[in-house]
């Protein structure tokens, strides 16, 4: 949810990703407690080309740290700083053969279920209000997001 560049470089070996407020996923961030490997995906839109990076995550709290990435004022509440154990351009041929880039390919949105709808069936066994549901998450992406 960052602008581009959020990830930053800190030293040959390490970066750091924010966490912020608005992410409200700790699921994500106790599975680094459990087993600390991590492997991610760089994807420039447009790019052919990914980035894989793989390496060992630790969650952070340090101020300086959180302060260096604050977006608009606003710190990230963790940091995720991963020690970078290889890094490497992989090949497009996934990218290319499945049109990935290119628009005319793309389903109509209008075809696609809404977030709301996907929890509601999923989460809720199609209980929820979905458009209470929606409205909802429409505006904590606007004002809890950072």
């Amino acid at each position: 949810g960052d602008p581009a560049g959020f990830v930053s470089v800190l030293d040959d070996n390490t970066i750091v990703i924010p966490d912020r407020p608005g992410n409200k996923r700790f699921d994500g961030l106790t599975n680094i407690f459990t087993n600390p490997g991590v492997g991610m995906i760089f994807v420039i839109p447009g790019m052919r080309e990914t980035l894989r990076v793989n390496g060992t995550a630790t969650i952070v709290r340090d101020p300086e740290l959180l302060e260096s990435l604050a977006v608009d004022g606003k710190l990230p509440w963790l940091a995720i700083v991963v020690d970078v154990k290889e890094a490497f351009m992989h090949c497009p041929k996934a990218f290319l053969r499945s049109d990935l880039w290119d628009p005319t390919t793309w389903p109509s949105r209008d075809d696609l279920p809404t977030m709301a709808c996907i929890l509601n069936d999923h989460a809720l066994n199609g209980q929820g209000n979905v458009e209470e549901m929606q409205a909802d998450m429409d505006e904590r992406s606007k004002t809890q997001l950072y």
